[in-house]
C-alpha cells in the first residue's frame, strides 16, 4: 500500500498558507470561465430566464416558456459517444512478458469495472460538452478490498478544479499546481478521512459562502446546485453545521533515483530513495570467489561444501593422509560491502514526480508521492484554447436557445390573443355591462344603437411564417454544434431508400463526432497510462480478480502467483505486474454505437467466403448466453462430425460388402464352373472308356472276322474239296 507520511507542524502550517494563496490567486484568474460554466451547466437544465427578463415578459402579457433544446442534444450525443465501454489494449515494451501484458490488461479493466467506469464517463462527457472540460481522477482507496487497497477512477466537478493560469498544454503537464477545492460539513470529511478524524475535528470552519458564481438564472422547477446560498440541508446531528474547505494540491517535484548495475549478476534495477537503503542492506555471501546473493542457494551451497569438507578430512585421517583438505572460503557481506568493492555501478538520475497534499481547513493531513510523472487529474478539454479555460458546445448555442424561448413565447401570446376576438365599440352604441355579459352566450340578442356606430372586431396581424422555419432553424443549428444530424437522431424521413446508403451517410455523419471522439480517446490514453504505474506501486502481492464478460460468465485473474521450483529450489512470480514498462491505447472507435446489421452483415460475408467460422459470427450477435450457445454449437459440430464419420464407416462397410458379394459370386460361379468341367471331364473319361470298350470290342469283333476268314481260307484249299462241295 502506498504510504502516507505527515510533516511537522512548522512545515505543515507553511504549506497550509502556501495552498491557500495559490487557491486565491487561481480562483480569481478563473472567475469569468467559471461563471460562464455555471450559466452553461444552468442553462443545460432549463434555467435559461433572468428575473428582469421575467418581469419584463410578464408585463407584456407572454409566459416566460423554456422550450429546452440543449438537454436533449447533450443527452444525445453523449449516447452516441458513450455508447460503449472503451477497449484498453496494454501491450509491453522492450522485453516484458506478452502474457504479463495481457494480465495487466485484464486487471486495468477490472479497475475500470470497480470504478463503475461507464457511469463515471458518461459524467465527464456531458461536463465535457456543458462546461467545456471533463475530468478523472486516478487515485487510491485505502478502505477497498478489506484494507488492501484499490486503484480507483472517478469524475471530478470542473468547477472544483483550480489550474495554474499559466498552463498552456490541454492536459496542463505544464502547470505548477493543480488544486482540487470544495466544502464540506466535517462529517463528510470525517468519512472521507477516518483515520484524521482527530485533526478535522479541530479544523478551522468557516461560514458557507460559495465560491459559485450567481448568474441570476431562475427557474419555475426550483432547480438547485452544489454550494448555492440556502440549498444545503442542515442537521442537527454532529458537526454538519461546520463547514470546512479541503484542498488537493498537486505539483511535480524532481526527487533522485537511484540505478543499479550488478556487475556479478547483470541485473539492473530504479530504485527510489527508501528502496535503495534497502538495497544496501541486503545480505550476500561470497563462497569460494563467487557471489551468491539468494539466501536458500547460499545456505544450500554452504551445507553442501562443509559436508564434502567434512568427508575429505575424515577420509584423509582414516588413510593417515596429513595434508588437509581446503577448508571453503565462505563470508557474509551486504550489498553495500559490493558497491564498495566497485561490484556495483550507482548513477543518481533526478526524476520527476508527483506530490500530492491534502489539506483540511488549516489542519495538513498527509502527503505522499506518486510512482507517476503526469497529473492524475486527467482533462477532457473541448474547444481548448490554449488556456485552462476552453470552451463549450452549450456556450457556442446559447443565443439560439434564447432566440427559441423568446420565439416559442411570442407565438404563444399571439396564439392567446387570437383565440379572444376584439372588438372597437362606438361610444353609447351598446349597454357595455349588457354586452359583457351576454357576448359570449350563443343565441343571444344584443341591443345595439346604430345611430351612435356599428361595433367593429379587429383581426390580429398574422405571425409571419419565417417566425416558425427560424425556429426549426435554430433548433437544428443548436444538434449541428453539437455533432449530431437527423439520420444520427433516428429520423427515418430523411433515411435513403438503400440499406447500405443509410449506412454511409450514417457514417459519413459522424464525422464531426469522430472529432470529438478524439479528445475523449486522447483521455482515456493518459487515464490508462497513469493507472497502471499506480497498480505496479499497489498490487505486490498475489491478487485474484474476476472480471464479467458480456455473455454474464465470469473470467478468473490472477497476478503476482508465487510459485516454488522443485529444480532450482526458488519461487517464482507468474504474472508479475510489479516489473516492466506497458503502453496503453484505447481501441478506436470502440465507445461509439456498433451497427449490427452492417457488422453481422459483414461477418456474414465473411463466413461466405470461408475466411471465419461460425463462432466469429456468433459473437456478434445479441445472444444472451453466448457461450452456452457456442458450447451447444461445438457439441452439434461434434455429433455431426460423429455422424458423418459413421456414415463414411457405413458407406465403407457398404462397398466392402458389395465387394465381398461380388467375390462370393465370383467363387460361385467358378465353383459352378469347376463343376461343369468336373462333369464335363466325367462325361469325356466316360465317352473316352465307352470309346475304348468300343474300340476294344470293335478289335474283338474284327479279330473274330478276321479269325473266321482266316478259316474259311483254309477250308477252301485243295485238300479240303470234298468239304467245299458239301457245303
Amino acid at each position: 500500500m502506498m504510504a502516507y507520511s505527515s510533516k511537522s507542524k512548522k512545515t505543515g502550517k507553511k504549506l497550509v498558507d502556501e495552498t491557500k494563496d495559490l487557491f486565491k490567486t487561481y480562483s480569481q484568474k478563473r472567475e469569468t470561465w467559471a461563471n460562464h460554466a455555471q450559466e452553461d451547466k444552468e442553462f443545460r437544465l432549463g434555467k435559461q430566464w433572468t428575473s428582469d427578463q421575467k418581469r419584463i415578459l410578464e408585463e407584456r402579457g407572454q409566459a416566460p416558456l423554456v422550450v429546452n433544446r440543449i438537454h436533449p442534444a447533450v443527452e444525445a450525443a453523449k449516447a452516441l459517444i458513450t455508447a460503449n465501454k472503451p477497449q484498453f489494449r496494454v501491450s509491453p515494451r522492450e522485453d516484458s512478458d506478452n502474457q504479463v501484458a495481457q494480465a495487466m490488461n485484464g486487471l486495468l479493466e477490472y479497475v475500470w469495472q470497480i470504478s463503475e467506469g461507464n457511469t463515471m464517463m458518461r459524467r465527464v462527457v456531458d461536463d465535457y460538452y456543458v462546461t467545456g472540460m471533463g475530468a478523472a481522477l486516478v487515485y487510491v482507496d485505502p478502505m477497498m478490498d478489506m484494507g488492501k487497497g484499490e486503484v480507483c477512477i472517478h469524475d471530478v466537478d470542473p468547477l472544483d478544479i483550480y489550474i495554474d493560469p499559466n498552463s498552456r498544454h490541454p492536459f496542463a503537464d505544464d502547470a505548477e499546481n493543480i488544486i482540487i477545492s470544495r466544502l464540506y460539513t466535517k462529517d463528510q470529511a470525517k468519512a472521507l478521512y477516518p483515520m484524521y478524524e482527530k485533526a478535522i475535528k479541530n479544523a478551522s470552519t468557516e461560514s458557507h459562502q460559495t465560491d459559485r458564481p450567481s448568474t441570476g438564472r431562475e427557474d419555475d422547477g426550483e432547480i438547485s446546485f452544489p454550494e448555492e446560498p440556502g440549498t444545503q440541508t442542515i442537521s442537527n446531528f454532529g458537526d454538519s453545521d461546520e463547514y470546512i474547505r479541503g484542498y488537493e494540491r498537486y505539483y511535480p517535484l524532481m526527487i533522485d533515483y537511484y540505478r543499479v548495475f550488478e556487475s556479478f549478476s547483470g541485473d539492473e534495477d530504479l530504485l527510489d530513495e527508501k528502496e535503495y537503503a534497502q538495497y544496501l542492506e541486503q545480505p550476500a555471501w561470497v563462497v569460494n570467489g563467487n557471489i551468491i546473493t539468494e539466501a536458500e542457494q547460499a545456505k544450500l551451497l554452504i551445507q553442501q561444501l562443509k559436508q564434502q569438507y567434512e568427508q575429505q578430512l575424515a577420509q584423509g585421517r582414516q588413510e593417515g593422509n596429513l595434508e588437509l583438505p581446503e577448508e571453503p572460503q565462505i563470508e557474509q557481506i551486504t550489498f553495500k560491502d559490493l558497491l564498495d568493492n566497485e561490484m556495483i555501478d550507482v548513477v543518481v538520475v533526478p526524476t520527476k514526480r508527483i506530490k500530492q497534499c491534502v489539506i483540511m481547513g488549516d489542519k495538513h493531513l498527509y502527503s505522499r508521492i506518486l510512482p507517476i510523472d503526469k497529473y492524475p487529474i486527467v482533462f477532457f478539454m473541448n474547444q481548448h484554447t490554449r488556456t485552462p479555460y476552453p470552451m463549450s458546445d452549450v456556450r457556442m448555442v446559447k443565443g439560439m436557445q434564447e432566440y427559441i424561448n423568446k420565439t416559442r413565447s411570442l407565438i404563444i401570446a399571439h396564439a392567446t390573443t387570437s383565440t379572444n376576438t376584439k372588438i372597437l365599440i362606438p361610444s353609447g352604441s351598446v349597454d357595455m355591462r349588457e354586452f359583457e355579459q351576454k357576448w359570449a352566450q350563443p343565441g343571444v340578442a344584443i341591443e345595439v344603437d346604430f345611430d351612435q356606430g356599428q361595433p367593429t372586431p379587429v383581426q390580429p396581424t398574422p405571425l409571419p411564417n419565417e417566425l416558425y422555419s427560424n425556429e426549426q432553424t435554430a433548433k437544428n443549428d443548436i444538434d449541428h454544434q453539437l455533432g449530431l444530424y437527423e439520420m444520427t437522431m433516428g429520423n427515418s424521413a430523411v433515411a435513403p431508400h438503400t440499406y447500405k446508403a443509410t449506412v454511409s451517410l450514417d457514417e459519413f455523419g459522424q464525422r464531426k463526432m469522430k472529432s470529438k471522439l478524439a479528445d475523449i480517446e486522447a483521455g482515456l490514453n493518459r487515464l490508462g497510462m497513469i493507472a497502471i504505474p499506480m497498480m505496479q506501486q499497489l498490487y505486490t502481492t498475489q491478487k485474484v480478480f474476476r472480471l464479467l464478460q458480456p455473455n454474464n460468465s465470469l473470467n478468473d485473474y490472477v497476478v503476482n502467483k508465487r510459485l516454488y521450483d522443485d529444480k532450482t529450489q526458488e519461487i517464482k512470480v507468474v504474472n508479475d505486474i510489479t516489473v516492466g514498462k506497458y503502453d496503453v491505447v484505447v481501441v478506436t472507435g470502440s465507445t461509439l454505437p456498433t451497427n449490427r446489421m452492417a457488422q453481422l452483415e459483414m461477418y456474414m460475408d465473411a463466413y461466405e467466403k470461408g475466411i471465419i467460422d461460425k463462432q466469429e459470427v456468433l459473437k456478434k450477435t445479441e445472444v444472451f448466453d453466448m457461450e452456452g450457445v457456442m458450447q451447444r454449437t461445438d457439441l452439434i459440430q461434434q455429433l455431426q462430425g460423429q455422424i458423418q464419420q459413421a456414415t463414411e464407416t457405413i458407406k465403407a462397410m457398404q462397398g466392402d460388402l458389395q465387394t465381398r458379394e461380388r467375390e462370393i459370386y465370383h467363387a460361385k460361379m467358378k465353383a459352378e464352373i469347376e463343376k461343369t468341367k468336373s462333369s464335363l471331364k466325367g462325361t469325356e473319361n466316360r465317352a473316352k472308356m465307352s470309346g475304348t470298350l468300343f474300340e476294344k470290342r470293335l478289335d474283338d469283333a474284327l479279330g473274330q472276322v478276321k479269325q473266321e476268314v482266316a478259316e474259311t481260307s483254309k477250308q477252301g484249299s485243295p485238300s479240303s474239296s470234298p468239304k467245299k462241295k458239301q457245303s
